[in-house]
């Protein structure tokens, strides 16, 4: 047999040769120095053999990030080890540690366990210590093809491995790997050795997991770690993760007085404070005047709606894990609205439409419910309630590239307007070998090339992503970079064709014959529940002054400036920004960190000089840190902070 380098050159090989076979005939020094391979583009290790043809590139200690996957897959095998030599060092049998699965993840890695006695976080610093000490072993990691039988005997204390085994079918081969006296069943690949491996792990939390996803089954105890190439790599993610909870949604949602969930109203419905409900009236103002320049029409539609409704359009059955249950009124039966696109539907069908009369845009930040596992519930970004800036356009098919290409303007005008600049783009496409999807074949083909059509029109990068479509049709999502360098999922835009058929709605064409529209369903921010949460982490709770719920806080120097105070105040009130006076009996310094805590965006601090001369010291804060300016004239403040308010610098 043969493989092909990345220069182009023909290996010959014998059959069954493997890439560290490929290594070696190439010389003895890389051989010695490969980590991985790629095969064909996919990551593989030394020890499992070739096909025939392919094109391979080996993967050396001088890039191992190259090979990611695999040395965190590694770790976590060395982690499984170092738990099993942990509890026979404590005096039980190596068959009382069993253990369910153990992939790698992003950044990382992790192993359940089913353990005589639970693993607790303090313990971690001695499994870390029995891990480098199997690092320093330098074992080698080995791939043995073993049968049915041999593999359920090798297992047949572990009944999580044997369930496993006896799910395989008969025909297809079992591996094994191996490192030192540590045997798992797994399908690689591996690093050759544990020598290998970076020492530029951490082992992070630990919690529970039902086996297999399932919760009639036993819950076992699932140990994460992370694990990189380099120490730099590791440092500089632990202090993401420590700035992520100096940035967390929950703690500063809490101190800012945004929102709050209240058990007694429900888990996943949170309640909006004044705060919060400013920063949210900001945002929906901001999008309808956008809205309102490109002539979308605003509508309102329950929150609850009838059963039939959601069954036409298919919401009830392909989300039927994610939706509340029906009740029961008048002999009708009625759910919790799930989604809006089937109301606007019905509004569009309430009269008769012309060719002339498309588009129509219809937009509502409309409410919706989803049931999520109380698990899975948190802060604002993950809730049972939460409103989209939804929209639908229903079109005619000659003027769907336009409308796609206007949402994907308005789109990143809006992510733009945040700072979210970093952004990748990712058309969701069908899954061929699923069944979940609505709607001709026909229809998807039309719908997945005019979305990659459009994307590929304006230049911008993309990824294909198939299995992402909705089950109605395919899409182009927003996947956004914030300022700590984690991704989000905001904007999406999805072109549809299949709910028009199930609705049957119709415009009359210029023939005079009955035709079909196309629907785009576009939300910019997705939820504002959503939104908001992953904002106040982007920002770190310090708003710029637009989204500020609390703007200007006025600071007297002593009692007698108050009165002065409160007038400044009054007048910036009149001009529309929200100011309030500091009247507090504390003394000024207090005032001013009180404010930085807060994170009010700008404080103005009068005493005698600044009342007799009608000016303010004006304290900003600033990405850059602290602006000050002594004596400014305040009707010239007042005109600049409004500038910036309006115009949302």
């Amino acid at each position: 047999m043969h493989v092909f380098l990345p220069d182009g050159k023909r290996l010959d090989l014998p059959e069954g040769a493997t890439a560290l076979d490929a290594a070696k005939m190439i010389g003895p020094r890389l051989a010695q120095d490969a980590l991985a391979a790629t095969v064909g583009g996919e990551l593989t290790d030394l020890m499992t053999p070739l096909p025939g043809g392919a094109a391979i590139t080996l993967i050396t200690k001088k890039n191992p990030g190259d090979a990611a996957p695999l040395f965190r897959h590694s770790l976590g095998h060395v982690l499984s080890q170092a738990v099993g030599e942990y509890y026979v060092a404590r005096g039980f049998a190596h068959e009382a540690v069993k253990r369910g699965v153990g992939p790698a993840i992003e950044n990382g890695f992790y192993q359940d366990f089913d353990l005589p006695q639970p693993l607790s976080e303090e313990e971690f610093p001695a499994i870390e210590a029995l891990m480098r000490d199997i690092l320093s072993r330098n074992l080698d990691i080995t791939r043995a093809e073993v049968g049915k039988d041999r593999a359920l005997a090798q297992f047949s204390y572990d009944p999580y491995k044997v369930e496993l085994i006896a799910a395989l079918p008969d025909a297809e081969p079992i591996t094994f790997y191996s490192q030192g006296d540590y045997v798992d069943l797994c399908r690689g690949p591996h690093f050759p050795r544990t020598g290998a491996l970076p020492s530029a792990f951490k082992l992070m939390s630990t919690s529970s997991a039902y086996w297999r996803g399932d919760a009639s089954n036993p819950t076992l105890q699932r140990v994460y770690g992370v694990a990189f190439a380099g120490q730099k790599e590791l440092d500089e993610y632990l202090e993401r993760l420590e700035e992520a909870k100096r940035r967390d949604h929950r703690r500063l949602g809490k101190e800012l007085e945004l929102f709050t969930i209240d058990p007694l109203v429900g888990k996943g419905l949170p309640l909006w404070l004044p705060n919060g409900t400013v920063l949210r009236e900001e945002l929906t103002r901001f999008l309808r005047e956008q809205q309102f320049q490109r002539y979308y029409q605003g509508v309102i539609t329950p929150n609850i709606g009838n059963l039939e409704l959601y069954k036409t359009s298919g919401h009830y059955q392909n989300y039927s894990d994610s939706n509340f249950s029906p009740i029961t009124v008048d002999d009708e039966q009625y759910m919790l609205k799930p989604m809006n696109c089937p109301h606007h539907v019905r509004i569009y069908a309430s009269k008769p439409r012309s060719y002339r009369d498309l588009p129509v845009r219809l937009a509502e930040f409309g409410t919706v419910y989803r049931y999520e596992q109380s698990g899975e519930l948190n802060g604002l970004t993950r809730v049972r309630g939460f409103t989209q800036d939804d929209a639908h356009i229903f079109c005619r098919p000659d003027q769907l590239k336009t409308e796609f290409l206007a949402v994907l303007d308005l789109t990143v005008l809006v992510l733009g307007t945040f700072g979210m600049t970093d952004v990748r783009f990712r058309v969701g496409v069908r899954d061929a070998s699923k069944d979940k999807y609505v709607g001709s074949d026909a229809n998807w083909d039309a719908a997945e090339a005019q979305i990659i059509e459009a994307v590929g029109e304006v230049g911008l990068p993309f990824t294909v992503e198939p299995g992402d479509a909705a089950f109605y049709g395919p899409k182009l999502d927003f996947v956004i970079k914030d300022v700590i360098g984690r991704e989000w999922q905001l904007g999406t835009i999805q072109v549809d064709y299949n709910l028009p058929e199930r609705f049957d709605i119709s415009y009359v064409g210029e023939d005079g014959a009955d035709h079909r529209p196309v629907m785009i369903h576009r939300a910019p921010f997705g939820s504002l529940e959503r939104f908001v949460g992953i904002l106040i982490e982007h920002y770190g709770g310090d708003f710029p002054l637009w989204l500020a719920p609390r703007q200007v806080v006025l600071i007297p120097i002593a009692d007698r400036h108050n009165a002065y105070a409160e007038e400044l105040q009054a007048e910036l009130h009149r001009a529309g920004l929200r100011a309030e006076v500091d009247d507090s009996s504390s003394r000024m310094n207090a005032k001013v960190r009180q404010a930085e805590l807060s994170k009010i965006p700008v404080m103005l601090i009068v005493g005698d000089k600044e009342q007799e001369e009608r000016a303010v010291s004006v304290r900003e804060r600033t990405p850059e840190g602290h602006k000050e300016r002594k004596g400014v004239q305040f009707a010239e403040l007042k005109t600049e902070l409004l500038e910036r308010y309006q115009t949302r610098s």
